[in-house]
């Protein structure tokens, strides 16, 4: 197995989909309520890219109007990428984050909103751009996961904000679970588009 082979194998565990993330997800939620450290759980401890696409596919479904949720989720984006930049075995995250609880139903039912754009990202996902998701230009990606993650707690109040946040996440997450670089492309092309919007409204 190559070190290419290694990572992806790492980063990906068993999960070699977005369809395998949501249906993990939808796994987790038993009880009244489910816990995020349940959700990272079925992820698997040394699946670093799943874990960092299951809370940003989470605030890009309804979820994200839980009050907090989206802080919680961004926090959890950021811990993952911080430790996926420093090259760590196993993912460690606070139990302050893990305690925070959603609805199961509703965490069942965003599961079911996930499901056909889960399945049309994985129809449309391949090989291609491989250089942009190995050493060094992965830390790039890495990186804007990273930053996103962090802003989600600064714009918790601010509407679909979180959303369009997670949105550039998946991607960016896609990229690295199917070895996909386009999708980081089209990741930038996507933050670069908010962030212009952003800049015309604010002027």
């Amino acid at each position: 197995m190559t070190t290419d082979d290694t990572t992806a194998a790492g980063n990906g565990g068993d999960l070699g989909s977005v369809t395998d993330v949501v249906e993990r997800m939808a796994e987790a939620a038993n009880g009244e309520k489910t816990e995020l450290r349940e959700i990272t759980s079925a992820m698997g401890e040394a699946s670093f890219v799943p874990v960092l696409m299951a809370p940003a596919l989470a605030v890009v479904t309804p979820l994200s109007g839980i009050p907090l949720f989206s802080s919680a989720c961004g926090l959890l984006i950021a811990l993952v990428s911080l430790q996926m930049l420093m090259n760590r075995d196993h993912i460690w995250l606070p139990d302050f984050i893990m305690r925070r609880k959603v609805p199961s139903d509703r965490l069942r039912k965003a599961a079911d909103w996930l499901k056909k754009p889960a399945a049309w990202l994985d129809r449309h996902s391949k090989a291609r751009l491989g250089f942009l998701v190995r050493r060094p230009f992965d830390w790039v990606t890495e990186a804007a996961c990273l930053v996103c993650g962090a802003a989600m707690p600064f714009l918790e109040l601010v509407p679909f904000s979180s959303s369009t946040l997670g949105a550039a996440v998946v991607l960016f997450s896609l990229a690295l679970l199917v070895r996909d670089g386009l999708y980081s492309v089209l990741a930038v092309v996507f933050m670069a588009l908010l962030g212009g919007g952003a800049y015309l409204i604010v002027t």
